[in-house]
């Protein structure tokens, strides 16, 4: 596997063995490994994920263009009375994943509840960053989140590598490719983002990069 799927500042709870998992696909003798990664990746994040929130969470999954999306529509729950209101915990996306495409469409309807405005994005070292970048298929606010602008633009040397794989998924359309977000908060603002992409030689190539380096 190229890159690292986990690195010494993200907690070991946090880390899911990628490899091992590849290596299970090929055991069972199964060719299509992205659809195999695209049917499992979705229950390991979500049993990863509530277990690391000490809170309820409302998880749902939908489909946008050729990407599933695993989010935590938390506001649901306060709008129904379930829990309490609490301004610490925003709605957040907990994953990504599917094929890039090179078809350009539109970038979606808003979706309703979700808070993400314009002025959140107003800081000095952040962008309103993609999990999966429009240019290979990404869209819907869901898919925007407050990313480090060194990382985003390509300045850092992470920066560097994460758009090296951005620009892979755009220049070989249809290639199995996510995103998971990793929190150590109740918002919606990744302290690392975590990206994929299985390769034409069926290598699957994952990096863990810092979202919030000056922390």
């Amino acid at each position: 596997m190229d890159g690292l799927a986990h690195n010494g500042l993200v907690p070991s709870s946090f880390a899911l063995d990628y490899e091992a998992l590849v290596s299970s696909a090929h055991a069972e003798g199964l060719f299509n490994i992205s659809a195999f990664l695209r049917m499992h990746l979705p229950s390991m994040w979500r049993e990863l994920y509530l277990s690391s929130v000490m809170r309820p969470a409302n998880i749902v999954r939908f489909d946008c263009g050729s990407f599933e999306y695993l989010c935590d529509l938390y506001f649901d729950l306060e709008v129904t009375g379930e829990i309490a209101f609490d301004q610490t915990i925003q709605n957040r996306v907990i994953g990504v994943v599917g094929t890039s495409t090179s078809v350009r469409k539109p970038r979606g309807a808003r979706m309703k509840g979700w808070f993400w405005s314009t002025e959140e994005f107003i800081a000095a070292n952040r962008d309103r960053g993609h999990f999966i970048a429009h240019s290979i298929g990404g869209g819907l606010d869901v898919n925007v989140f407050w990313q480090d602008r060194n990382l985003n633009r390509g300045w850092s040397p992470e920066g560097k590598i994460f758009r090296q794989m951005e620009t892979y998924c755009q220049e070989h359309p249809g290639t199995f490719c996510f995103s998971r977000p990793i929190y150590i908060d109740g918002s919606g603002v990744p302290r690392w983002l975590e990206f994929g992409i299985l390769k034409d030689d069926v290598k699957l190539w994952v990096e863990m990069f810092d979202n919030l380096p000056q922390i």
